[in-house]
């Protein structure tokens, strides 16, 4: 036992809930922002401004995100070269089989193939071939063996989500919107998450409404210790830029918290606010406006298959209201009710 300790220490083989929880899920939607996310804004761009070209640029974008994500992965996990560009045609095998749930099963897979390829490279003489075979011979083995289980698992969980949501958009509305902003806010990846599960409509939009109330909600109630830095930062940014605040006094989590579940349901009740863009905008909140990209994206796509004749004014009150209105007032004011009395101290929201 002590030399396979040994061995996996060697080759940077880590089984933790960190590497793989955390750090390869992280990893993943930044891929997955890098090709899908960034190829559906340009491709709505080329839409909306009559420019096929930009078109042409985000159908290319978009279709590279299996690669994508898999790569980046490999690049979270500390693939050596050759295993890093073998998850190039894993991803591929990965998210092509996986279906509508590809960005779970990439993850899993990819995992798995890049610590086979880790724990064989450079062990032969003959490297070049032995680490691309091995590495892509377990990805692609794996993705026809399980990425079509995954696929589904993962598609199905979110369709009870979004089916619930539907349902029952009140309760569903608080529950959706707490979860997956306080997903936003810890170390992991609420928009990985959201991908993984394909959430959109209804609950996308929830999830959209909690994101916001965490991110716009930190930033405004920090603004006294912060200033305009850290109002940008964690307005545009993330959230998760307190959570070291967060561990020495975890009330400072209680405003942007109950914001979104106060937003939550008003999303998906009063305004019946839906993300139909790329799923991956649901978890995204405010950071870098990709969440309400999302969401227009969703309207144009809604327009052009004929389930929504016009974008209206309520539809852009709605979203205003929800994504930045409404989080900074709710979080400001239950922030300062909160510092009156002492559950919040001056300096607990001071960012390094």
């Amino acid at each position: 036992m002590s030399k396979f300790s040994a061995f996996l220490k060697r080759k940077d083989i880590v089984i933790s809930g960190k590497r793989y929880g955390i750090d390869a899920l992280g990893a993943m939607a930044q891929g997955l922002f890098c090709s899908l996310l960034i190829g559906t804004i340009i491709n709505t761009l080329g839409t909306q401004l009559h420019i096929a070209f930009l078109n042409t640029i985000g159908d290319y974008a978009s279709k590279m995100s299996g690669p994508a994500m898999a790569v980046a992965i490999g690049y979270a996990l500390h693939c050596p070269p050759l295993a890093l560009f073998s998850l190039v045609a894993v991803g591929s095998a990965a998210n092509g089989l996986g279906g509508a749930g590809g960005p779970l099963a990439v993850l899993v897979i990819a995992i798995l193939a890049a610590e086979a390829g880790k724990a064989v490279s450079k062990e032969t003489k003959i490297d070049i071939l032995v680490t691309p075979l091995v590495t892509i011979g377990v990805g692609v083995a794996l993705s026809a063996w399980w990425a079509p289980a995954i696929g589904a698992a993962a598609s199905s969980v979110g369709q009870i989500i979004m089916w619930a949501t539907e349902l029952q958009p009140f309760l569903m509305g608080i529950l959706v919107s707490v979860v997956v902003g306080v997903a936003l806010t810890l170390p992991i990846s609420s928009a990985a998450i959201c991908a993984a599960l394909s959430l959109t409509g209804l609950a996308g939009g929830a999830a959209v409404a909690g994101c916001c109330a965490q991110m716009i909600g930190f930033a405004v109630m920090s603004f006294r210790e912060n200033g305009v830095g850290g109002l940008v930062s964690q307005g545009l940014g993330t959230s998760m830029l307190q959570m070291g605040n967060i561990v020495k006094n975890p009330k400072i989590w209680i405003p942007p918290t109950v914001a979104s579940a106060i937003t939550g349901p008003i999303a998906t009740c009063l305004f019946r606010l839906e993300m139909n863009g790329a799923p991956i905008s649901s978890g995204m909140g405010t950071c870098g406006l990709v969440g309400q990209i999302g969401v227009y994206t969703g309207w144009v796509n809604d327009i052009a298959s004929g389930l929504k004749t016009a974008i209206t004014p309520m539809d852009w009150i709605g979203l205003i209201l929800i994504c930045f209105v409404l989080p900074a007032l709710l979080s400001w004011s239950i922030g300062l009710a909160l510092r009156k009395l002492g559950w919040i101290r001056e300096g607990d929201l001071k960012l390094n």
